[in-house]
């Protein structure tokens, strides 16, 4: 069987998925910040002084570490409602991505502050610096630089991973490629070029996070 390439449908049709990577790209940027501070927050917890806060964090990294995103994400959207807890659909999408990412992201971050010499820390505060000070000034900037290359790939893993949301209507790339192929019966083609634009994406923002790590961490840690 013969199979003719047609691509005329594209120009009527890259409006929405221009629309849908628009959203994919929005999902990712506010996960990753919100999902990296609940990361970084989590891994000084479980290096804290309070057990019982340590249990918590581990007990929280276990249950989503070992459950499928999708049933985390249909607990939220569906779930919570029986409990007088009602989201819309990219609140419940970017809440159910931000405690997967951060799952995660707790071990990889953990991981970078135990690589950084105790030294450094005993130095700051010998020097004076309050805790909180020395944590957020001397080890967290230098255990970042660390784990830049293992946090760049979960961010875009996060990335790929936003596809499920298309499963509670948010339109993003997914679910605008999907609404696509149901209009045009073009399954391969609308697929192929959604499959482009995720490698585009992603290795634009594998470039983006790169270029940034100097501005952001400095040009003594890049």
């Amino acid at each position: 069987m013969r199979y003719s390439l047609d691509f005329n449908w594209l120009w009527d049709g890259m409006g929405a998925l221009a629309y849908g990577a628009g959203t994919t790209l929005a999902l990712t940027a506010s996960t990753s910040v919100l999902g990296i501070v609940l990361s970084v927050l989590g891994a000084a917890a479980r290096r804290g002084p309070y057990p019982w806060l340590r249990k918590v964090v581990g007990l929280y990294v276990e249950i989503m570490r070992n459950t499928p995103f999708l049933v985390q994400l249909f607990f939220i959207f569906f779930g919570l409602p029986s409990l007088g807890i009602r989201l819309d659909p990219i609140s419940a999408a970017v809440l159910a991505m931000t405690l997967n990412m951060a799952a995660y992201t707790i071990e990889v971050v953990g991981a970078g502050l135990d690589a950084i010499p105790r030294g450094q820390k005993e130095a700051a505060q010998a020097l004076g610096l309050r805790p909180r000070l020395v944590f957020f000034k001397i080890i967290l900037p230098q255990a970042i630089a660390v784990i830049f290359p293992a946090l760049t790939s979960q961010i875009i893993i996060m990335m790929l991973e936003s596809a499920v949301v298309s499963q509670i209507s948010v339109r993003e790339l997914a679910q605008e490629a999907d609404l696509l192929q149901s209009r045009t019966f073009r399954s391969f083609e609308t697929y192929l070029v959604a499959t482009l634009i995720y490698l585009s994406m992603s290795a634009a923002l594998r470039r983006l996070l790169f270029a940034g790590k100097r501005r952001f961490l400095g040009a003594g840690l890049a």
